[in-house]
């Protein structure tokens, strides 16, 4: 930072600070939205503008292994990091203190994933329009020297204006970054967040009116005499969401195991150019597909497909869009697995909606009932959203605000709750955020366990005690007592291995016997302590000793050898110290 902008700062409270910084990453995020958006419709439209419904295209054999074959040089040999991914990438940031993001992320997810979704990965762009945004929230806080509180609201700002932009939706932008990002709520968070996200959502209106992916008005309101079929739509869509969950992480984990890059790219180009070519509605984001189905066309999800002749026939067409939402995910994980780039938000959107169709199909033609298509479409985007992410008030509030209005509201609530209860009692965590939990890398809104995931035990071991030797003699030892500042020693031998400790107190009238000088020795003084601590712990792990044991200061021992104590006084004060830095004022 340069002194002239160091200058014109000091005149700016921290506060106003915030507003200014979060409407540049509003205007910033929400136009990286827009051209991102615009790239891959272009590509898409140029690679497909001669295509006939009625005809099956080859084309799409080779068109996939393309975009993930150019996404994964530019990978290899530009930039040269791992990009994927994008959402667990900026939880994992924000689990870090720093919560940095590599500058390169404001511009290569966006490269890469145009190329990607563009030829027709099945893979959505919001997760590397999210990183873009969070990538440059990120870097401006770093640019200002701001604290590492302010850098993660900056990350969610980020985050927020992402989702606004995309969608023109600013309230979702801001449940995004409160649920799936689990940013904490407070008012001097949340305006921040709500200046991203109208910032973005306006450029979005002004760049785009209502193109912005799709916009739909209700034609049908909501019946409470269908309020049973909405809660069948929760259950569903919970059953989906779980099958999305564990099949993703399944068929990429699967993939991953092949070493070789290139027999990936084969593998999963091969395998990608099958399913479109079969399902076109595979292709890209599917945002095409959920338009047809909102307006009642949802047997054109069979156009250019060969099973075009059977779209009339009800119950062929249940049976073929069932094979559709059963390969969008494979097809999504394929497409990241094997070098391609994208996210699973468009896709759970597309499964959302097509689920929806499916059951109100399923019931309007064996039960004679008039279940509205659009309305359960809509209501099983929120409801996959609120299962697949763990975010019900997303899936929520960005349906409310695509269809302009809240008549949608209680079965939105009822489907996306249903979801959301269902898939917790089989997976605790999202898809986002299910592999850091397991390597204990996850921090939540639970604000005690997220301060002691950011304590680290390294930090807070204190080296100044006097070390004994084991053979020293009371004498001895006693002319080292005189001059330590502490009450507690270890005793350590020749190759650093901690053998015993002693305390002051327990030896106090010994001393003073100098008849026992030459006579006892160390050894015989010291104990081995019942509790101790590694270097490697975590913190909840050295919370709990300090509870069981009820002492005052443990040992650190990295196996065998001293390392230094940590005292119960020291974990509460950085403790506290951690804890109101995670607190905004």
């Amino acid at each position: 930072m340069n002194k002239r902008l160091e200058r014109i700062l000091s005149g700016i409270s921290e506060k106003n600070l915030i507003y200014i910084l979060s409407l540049l990453v509003g205007i910033l995020s929400g136009t990286a939205a827009f051209m991102l958006k615009n790239f891959i419709h272009s590509v898409s439209h140029f690679l497909t503008r001669h295509f006939k419904d009625s005809d099956e295209s080859f084309y799409y054999l080779a068109y996939p292994m393309i975009g993930i074959l150019i996404s994964m040089l530019i990978v290899k040999y530009l930039i040269k990091d791992d990009i994927s991914h994008g959402i667990s990438k900026i939880l994992s940031a924000l689990s870090r203190k720093g919560s940095h993001i590599k500058a390169h992320n404001m511009f290569s997810s966006m490269i890469t994933s145009g190329f990607t979704i563009g030829f027709g990965g099945s893979v959505g762009a919001e997760a590397p329009i999210v990183y873009t945004g969070s990538a440059i929230g990120a870097n401006i806080a770093k640019v200002f020297k701001l604290n590492q509180n302010q850098v993660r609201l900056l990350i969610g700002c980020g985050a927020t204006g992402a989702i606004a932009g995309i969608f023109k939706a600013p309230m979702a932008g801001v449940m995004f970054t409160l649920e799936v990002l689990m940013l904490d709520l407070t008012m001097s968070s949340l305006i921040p967040l709500l200046i991203s996200g109208i910032t973005a959502a306006t450029l979005a209106h002004f760049f785009m009116g209502n193109q912005v992916l799709f916009h739909f008005s209700l034609q049908n309101q909501f019946d409470y005499d269908n309020l049973v079929y909405y809660i069948l739509l929760g259950i569903f869509a919970g059953i989906i969401s779980l099958y999305f969950t564990r099949t993703g992480m399944f068929v990429e984990n699967r993939i991953n195991r092949i070493d070789n890059r290139y027999k990936k790219l084969i593998l999963g180009g091969i395998s990608m150019g099958v399913m479109v070519f079969i399902f076109p509605s595979l292709w890209g984001e599917g945002y095409e597909s959920i338009n047809k189905i909102f307006n009642g066309e949802g047997a054109d999800l069979l156009n250019n497909s060969i099973f075009f002749g059977l779209k009339t026939e009800p119950q062929y067409l249940l049976v073929i869009l069932g094979l559709i939402l059963f390969f969008k995910v494979v097809a999504m994980s394929i497409t990241t697995a094997s070098g391609g780039v994208g996210g699973i938000f468009a896709p759970t959107l597309f499964m959302g909606a097509t689920g929806g169709y499916i059951l109100a199909l399923f019931l309007n033609t064996f039960f004679g009932l008039h279940l509205s298509y659009a309305n359960f479409a809509l209501t099983g985007m929120g409801a996959l959203m609120a299962g697949v992410m763990h975010a019900p008030l997303l899936g929520i509030f960005l349906i409310a605000e695509i269809t302009g209005g809240y008549q949608l509201l209680v079965p939105l609530i009822i489907s996306a709750t249903v979801a959301y209860v269902t898939i917790t009692r089989f997976e605790p965590h999202s898809i986002y955020s299910k592999r850091l939990a397991e390597v204990g890398e996850l921090v939540t809104h639970h604000k005690d366990r997220a301060a002691m995931h950011f304590m680290e035990v390294q930090e807070l071991i204190e080296t100044d005690f006097t070390i004994l030797s084991p053979d020293l003699t009371l004498g001895q030892m006693t002319y080292f007592i005189a001059r330590s500042k502490r009450d507690l020693f270890p005793v350590v031998d020749e190759k650093g291995v901690m053998k015993g400790m002693i305390k002051m107190n327990d030896i106090r009238n010994m001393m003073f016997e100098q008849d026992l000088y030459e006579k006892i020795k160390v050894r015989d003084l010291m104990y081995m302590p019942e509790f101790f601590i590694s270097p490697h712990d975590p913190m909840d792990v050295v919370v709990e000793k300090f509870r069981t044991c009820k002492r005052f200061n443990l040992a650190v021992l990295d196996q065998g050898k001293y390392v230094g104590f940590i005292s119960r006084a020291r974990v509460f004060s950085v403790y506290r110290d951690t804890m109101a830095d995670l607190s905004y004022d």
